[in-house]
């Protein structure tokens, strides 16, 4: 018997109709009702009873499934673990941020080196990286911005959203006016002097911008090219900063830090999964796998 057929059976089985089947098998309807209607001939039988609502399986089909369902899962498995194996022995070049490279890609990949794969990570801020993206440098990019046009050849998918948190330490909190923080926060927070990732203040800037509708009029105490150096210089109460809540949240969780102002929405900011479009190699794809896989464990950063 074909193990197609076994495979699409399985398929409307599982999903309830042809068309859900036909999505997940990656073909078209016609070709699932051709394939079921072989397997029905050649068992003698009809497997499910076709209505508006779907497919109802019958009595056949149960057992069916249930003879047949393991053993196909068992060898889907094993198959991927087997294409896995391959793949990991290629190299990957994947460019993202230093901080969220730390903080999740590298711990999520690692595993995947103890099996053969190679990985060759670039540190960078969005725009170079996605450069290096389009001109072949690089296989993958987590980037904090979508890929402008004028990079063509990328493919861009959402990936995370990170979620941004104003900070400081106990002694800055005690130093906030309740009320006035209530009522006119720019005034209640002007005289705490700002950890800055640049000049421009970005990510800073966008938070006052985005909760208080202006641009902060703070003095800024430390300027410094890296969000975990900025959470140093917060932790030692260099000033207050605002950062994504994934490196944040271990000292708020201590004490060490506070979280100096709540919003009803919290402020977000998403990133992308970029390759370059066409066919990846299978340790791009890979990796590609893993990196969604891992998202869904970790919510909003």
């Amino acid at each position: 018997m074909d193990l197609d057929l076994l495979a699409t059976f399985l398929e409307i089985y599982r999903r309830g109709s042809l068309t859900a089947a036909a999505t997940a098998r990656g073909i078209s309807q016609p070709a699932v009702s051709g394939q079921l209607a072989r397997l029905e001939e050649q068992l003698g039988d009809v497997l499910f009873t076709r209505s508006r609502n779907g497919a109802r399986p019958t009595s056949r089909a149960h057992e069916l499934a249930r003879r047949t369902g393991p053993h196909l899962d068992g060898l889907r498995r094993a198959l991927a673990e087997d294409a896995d194996g391959q793949a990991c022995q290629g190299t990957v070049r994947l460019g993202a941020a230093g901080e969220f490279a730390a903080a999740r890609l590298l711990p999520a990949l690692a595993p995947l080196t103890r099996r053969g794969l190679h990985l060759r990570i670039t540190l960078d801020l969005a725009e170079p990286l996605l450069a290096s993206l389009a001109g072949g440098e690089l296989d993958l990019v987590v980037s904090s911005i979508r890929p402008p046009a004028k990079l063509r050849g990328l493919t861009a998918m959402p990936y995370l959203d990170e979620e941004f948190v104003l900070v400081g330490t106990p002694t800055a909190a005690r130093s906030i006016d309740p009320q006035r923080l209530a009522e006119d926060p720019v005034a209640a927070l002007a005289h705490l002097p700002l950890v800055a990732y640049a000049e421009e203040l970005p990510i800073i800037r966008r938070y006052w911008r985005s909760e208080f509708d202006r641009r902060p009029p703070n003095p800024v105490s430390v300027l410094v090219p890296d969000l975990r150096a900025v959470l140093a210089a917060v932790i030692a109460d260099a000033g207050i900063s605002v950062l994504p809540r994934y490196l944040a949240e271990p000292p708020l969780n201590a004490g060490s830090l506070e979280q100096l102002h709540r919003t009803q929405v919290p402020p977000l900011n998403t990133l992308y999964l970029v390759t370059r479009s066409g066919p990846a190699q299978p340790a791009v794809q890979l990796v590609h796998r893993r990196l969604l896989d891992h998202a869904t464990t970790w919510g909003p950063l």
